[in-house]
């Protein structure tokens, strides 16, 4: 019986740590945003995201050869491969070539179709329960988003862009559902340190134009690919694959409805991106939806 207190504790520490790394990854996805629209005024889009991830991927690399984890089982490489070509190759070539051509108010509305086809694919594959007053707080969230992007003032228009964005959400959705097994036998920090590898090895191909770009480029340019490869890309994705590893996949999903309003914050301090009312309510109603999510859980 007396045990009964500490099992308590150790809950509650792991929701306080759950929560700071839900926090970081929030943050550090939500900064790539305006990064990215910083970067993309030097580099093109897939070299930004060569450089990006080539400046993950070293110190992922050391951590791999320093571990040396357990080679994966045959059965859990090609999840492994998905991971690094989809949620981290193909997502963020899609987003950046997206980027140039739509408003960042429309990708954030489009990209975060995701939680909803994560919560969708999670209970249909992986037997997750995702309860009805779930959904209604999805819905919320969304319709929350769909403000945020209204508020820009620019529309939403079916075009190549949009597409392509709607592509980098399948990707990120997909590769999430598919690696959530992973964490039953292997750590989060080796998921995520392979995708890095595995990522910037497709991108590869773009590294050597990109770095004759960073010549040319200035050096708030040069600050954002430096950035995005230590803060969303080493960081974040490191985060976020500790974050899959405690919760839901359709749960942890819904968190990422976080992002577009602190994304808005972070354009205004950054980039002096100033937001407009209708806006600021959508992200009210973003993270108000997160709440009614995570009501009782």
């Amino acid at each position: 019986m007396r045990a009964e207190p500490t099992n308590l504790a150790a809950d509650r520490t792991g929701v306080q740590v759950t929560g700071v790394l839900l926090i970081v990854t929030v943050v550090g996805w939500a900064s790539a945003f305006p990064a990215i629209r910083a970067g993309l005024a030097a580099f093109g889009p897939a070299e930004l995201g060569a450089l990006r991830f080539a400046i993950a991927a070293v110190p992922a690399a050391l951590y791999l050869v320093a571990l040396r984890p357990a080679l994966p089982r045959p059965r859990d490489i090609w999840r492994f491969v998905f991971g690094g070509v989809f949620h981290v190759a193909l997502y963020t070539l899609l987003l950046n070539i997206g980027e140039q051509t739509i408003s960042a108010g429309a990708s954030s509305f489009i990209i975060n179709v995701g939680p909803i086809l994560v919560a969708v694919m999670a209970t249909t594959l992986l037997g997750e329960r995702f309860p009805l007053p779930a959904w209604l707080g999805t819905i919320v969230s969304f319709a929350g988003i769909g403000l945020i992007a209204l508020g820009e003032g620019h529309g939403l228009h079916v075009g190549v862009g949009a597409l392509l964005v709607l592509g980098a959400a399948v990707c990120a959705s997909t590769a999430t559902v598919v690696q959530k097994p992973l964490f039953a036998s292997h750590r989060p920090l080796v998921v995520s340190a392979v995708n890095m590898v595995i990522g910037a090895l497709v991108l590869a191909p773009a590294l050597p134009s990109g770095l004759g770009q960073i010549g040319s480029a200035p050096a708030g340019a040069r600050f954002a690919v430096l950035y995005l490869g230590v803060v969303p890309s080493l960081i974040a994705y490191a985060t976020w694959s500790m974050v899959l590893a405690r919760l839901p996949a359709a749960r942890a999903a819904n968190f990422m409805y976080c992002v577009p309003p602190v994304a808005t914050l972070l354009g205004f301090l950054w980039l002096g991106e100033i937001p407009t009312p209708i806006g600021l309510l959508g992200g009210l109603l973003a993270l108000g939806g997160v709440v009614l999510v995570n009501l009782r859980r």
